[in-house]
């Protein structure tokens, strides 16, 4: 059986170059005396080596940041150039290996300008930061609700919090442990794979893809925001930058301006990118790919399915208590009566029905004055003064009740 390498031709080419100019920069640091920067990105000697804003992207200084960059570069580029295709990709790369560079090298021209210390103009500045994060940008656009799960399970992070993971571990490492150019390199890096992506790449048209004519510019949709890169404790005001920055671009037309119609566009566009139409990292045989797409809708069908049945329970469960509780009612047809009709016992109610001959309702007019001159004190089996009191209480209700 023969063996078949399954990796796209512009990944190739670039895993070429990470090995040779990696390589290639350890014999001159070791072997020539201050031949590095032939590779490495001096500021103070670029000028002479210009070449060296493209070399120092794949010019690693040890096995492990090579093995990151190798991985970075296998894994991402395989994924992003099946997606976008060469062309694309290429231009994408060849952006994010010069651009970096080219502003990092500005940023401490600056800094020495200001301090006059002759080290800021001597730092070199290489590796793959740049590439990495604008790697991970990438994946926020197109997978970004993907989990990642580390050591089977124990840690899942979803893709779209990788770059600001990313930019926090650079960020306090050039801070704590002193490497600041990756600092530099991961956010300038981090900008200007964002800024492309957001408002310059041509990206096919997914929803009109049966034309293959139709093509759209950037990515206006919400969840590609600047924002939307950082926790939610502290989207708002990261936003309130972004928008203020965003429209002073507009004023003075370095941008152009999403209308509503775009940024609908760019929601749907979101969506169709999440459902689907993209390739495998690992695999391009299309029943992998059809496999993952179907796991991906039945997960989604699943989350649906268990918020519909939330909400369902949630208004059984206020249905049932209404009907526990009802209004009290009078028989009568009275809302509201003191007196409800489920207090009528079987015993009460035989008594309401019963026209007691001893009840003073139903005595001579004459006897009730006698009784009533005698305190209430009357004799006669079955009167009104030989029932219980609670009886008497009943009828006395009753009584009110009729009248």
């Amino acid at each position: 059986m023969q063996w078949r390498i399954n990796i796209p031709p512009l990944t190739r080419i670039l895993l070429l170059l990470l090995f040779v100019f990696s390589v290639s920069y350890q014999a001159l640091r070791y072997g020539v005396e201050d031949a590095g920067h032939y590779l490495a990105l001096i500021p103070q000697w670029a000028l002479f080596t210009p070449w060296v804003y493209f070399t120092a992207t794949y010019s690693e200084q040890n096995i492990v940041t090579i093995c990151i960059a190798g991985a970075t570069i296998l894994y991402g580029g395989k994924y992003l150039e099946r997606a976008w295709g060469s062309m694309e990709f290429g231009k994408f790369i060849l952006l994010l290996t010069l651009l970096p560079n080219f502003v990092a090298s500005l940023i401490y021209v600056f800094l020495f300008a200001i301090s006059r210390n002759e080290s800021l103009a001597l730092v070199v500045i290489q590796g793959s930061i740049a590439l990495q994060a604008a790697f991970l940008v990438a994946f926020k656009q197109l997978v970004p609700e993907h989990t990642v799960t580390i050591l089977k399970g124990a840690i899942k992070i979803r893709v779209k919090h990788f770059p600001s993971i990313f930019l926090a571990a650079n960020t306090l490492s050039g801070i704590i442990l002193g490497t600041d150019t990756a600092l530099v390199l991961a956010w300038v890096g981090f900008m200007t794979s964002w800024t492309y992506l957001r408002f310059y790449k041509i990206q096919p048209d997914l929803l009109n893809a049966s034309t293959g004519s139709s093509q759209l510019r950037g990515d206006a949709s919400e969840t590609f925001a600047f924002a939307y890169f950082w926790p939610d404790a502290i989207q708002p005001p990261v936003a309130v930058i972004a928008d203020s920055i965003y429209n002073t671009l507009v004023t003075f037309r370095v941008c152009t301006p999403f209308t509503a119609e775009d940024v609908q566009t760019g929601n749907e566009q979101a969506t169709a990118r999440g459902e689907g139409g993209l390739p495998s990292i690992l695999n391009r045989s299309g029943s992998r790919h059809g496999r993952n797409k179907q796991e991906e809708a039945e997960r989604r069908r699943a989350l649906a399915l268990k918020a519909l049945d939330q909400r369902l329970h949630a208004a059984s469960a206020n249905n049932k208590q209404q009907l526990s509780n009802p209004q009290p009612s009078d028989p009568s047809g009275r809302a509201g009566s003191a007196f409800p009709a489920t207090e009528l016992t079987s015993e009460n109610q035989a008594m309401a029905d019963n026209t007691n001959p001893g009840n003073f309702a139903n005595r001579p007019k004459e006897e009730v004055q006698a009784a009533a001159q005698k305190g209430g004190q009357t004799t006669g089996v079955g009167g009104f003064h030989d029932m219980d009191p609670d009886k008497q209480d009943f009828l006395g209700q009753m009584a009110e009740k009729w009248e």
